[in-house]
């Protein structure tokens, strides 16, 4: 093995934070792609020399500098070589708290001040070359999500230079599959909303997602939104969707779940009368745009369409229930009828003082398909009903079942 191996990145950071360690790199100084790979070392990186343990199958890289020589994330040269430092290939990492190494004594090499800004809980870019790749707004933002929990805030040089960055067009360069990567990764972490409202602070939010960026400053009724504010809200929904459940596809549909209120015409505010069905065309277009998974989009689609019928279940007429679980197709995805409804509950709950208040839509939706899924199909058959006439009359004793049932009182 080479003399010179550090642990570096995310391994070092989390282990200093008492986290989990997921995964762990490594960089090597003063070996040659020839040298790892005559040790057994397997080559997989094509831009720059990076190599899988023969025995582990962790990543072990060859220290590196970076040159900008375009605009975007791959206008990058790259030079790995014996003489590169591993002062200089932490001096190109994002932020400080990722630029620490360790040892193989345990030891620190900490040039750029990682285990102060730890210790402090601030994320801060290492150098002016932060600047170069608008990936690295994307994963500031990230981190926020994940870190602002603990403690962290942003620096505000870095935020200010993420700000000038924006300004200067370098969010254009993102592709849409790298923003749906951080993204997604981002509402797995335990404060997602910190993500959107950092990359709303920068300026980013407006170019990557304008749906989501014009909610605020949209007033809702005070009545049933204390908060009024629509990009509050969305914010409080996110909340309560990351309180509710730890997948990111509840978490999506419930932020994208009033996207039909930025378009509503100011002279009818704080109403917003036919916002679902806005939503739902903006929720598919923002999904084809940022080549959103298919599962991701359809349960965002029905959310935004239906979750207003879902908070007034229960003063509907029965058929309305029955035909409200055929649309969303209850009975034969219940899985994602049981993601459609923690949805749903957090866009009820994302509302101060609601936050605790009873609910009971989702149990009675719950019960309403239970009953029913119980009514037997082979009577009907016996007594001669077939193909659309059988339905119509499935269809009405679903419907007769679920007037049997009792209405939760509300009150």
């Amino acid at each position: 093995m080479p003399d010179e191996i550090y642990l570096v990145g995310g391994a070092v950071r989390d282990g200093l934070l008492g986290l989990p360690i997921k995964e762990r790199d490594w960089v090597v100084v003063g070996s040659t792609t020839e040298q790892m790979l005559r040790l057994g070392f397997k080559q997989v990186g094509k831009d720059f020399p990076v190599f899988l343990h023969p025995d582990t199958g962790e990543e072990y890289a060859l220290a590196r500098t970076e040159r900008k020589t375009a605009a975007g994330y791959h206008g990058f040269a790259v030079h790995a070589a014996p003489d590169v430092t591993l002062e200089e290939d932490l001096r190109r990492r994002d932020l400080t708290i990722n630029a620490i190494a360790r040892r193989a004594d345990g030891s620190l090499v900490d040039p750029y001040g990682g285990r102060q800004d730890l210790d402090q809980r601030v994320l801060r870019h290492v150098s002016p070359a932060f600047a170069e790749d608008p990936v690295r707004i994307l994963r500031v933002a990230r981190f926020a999500a994940r870190l602002v929990p603990l403690g962290f805030r942003i620096a505000d040089e870095t935020l200010a230079l993420m700000r000038d960055m924006t300004a200067a067009g370098e969010v254009d360069a993102l592709v849409p599959e790298r923003v749906w990567q951080e993204l997604v990764r981002a509402l797995a972490a335990p404060a997602p909303e910190s993500f959107f409202e950092t990359l709303r602070t920068c300026g980013a939010l407006a170019k990557l997602v304008p749906e989501l960026d014009r909610l605020w400053g949209v007033p809702q009724p005070p009545q049933w939104h204390p908060e009024i504010d629509t990009g509050v809200h969305t914010m409080l929904v996110l909340q309560q969707a990351a309180r509710l459940s730890s997948e990111p596809l509840v978490r999506f549909a419930a932020l994208v779940h009033d996207l039909g209120k930025g378009l509503t015409p100011p002279g009818e505010w704080p109403s917003h009368r036919g916002h679902e069905a806005r939503g739902e065309r903006l929720v598919t277009a923002l999904c084809a745009r940022l080549k959103v998974p298919n599962d991701f989009r359809d349960l965002a689609r029905l959310t935004a369409r239906e979750h207003g019928n879902v908070h007034k279940v229960l003063v509907m007429r029965a058929d309305t229930i029955l035909k409200l679980l055929e649309g969303v197709d209850a009975f034969r995805r219940p899985e994602r009828f049981e993601q459609f409804l923690l949805a749903c509950e957090a866009d009820a709950r994302g509302r101060p003082g609601f936050e605790a208040k009873a609910y009971p839509q989702p149990d009675f939706l719950r019960a309403a398909l239970a009953a029913a899924r119980a009514v037997p199909v082979q009577p009907l058959i016996v007594q001669g009903h077939a193909g659309s006439q059988l339905a119509e009359h499935l269809h009405r004793a679903r419907a007769a079942a679920i007037t049997l049932l009792p209405r939760p009182n509300t009150e």
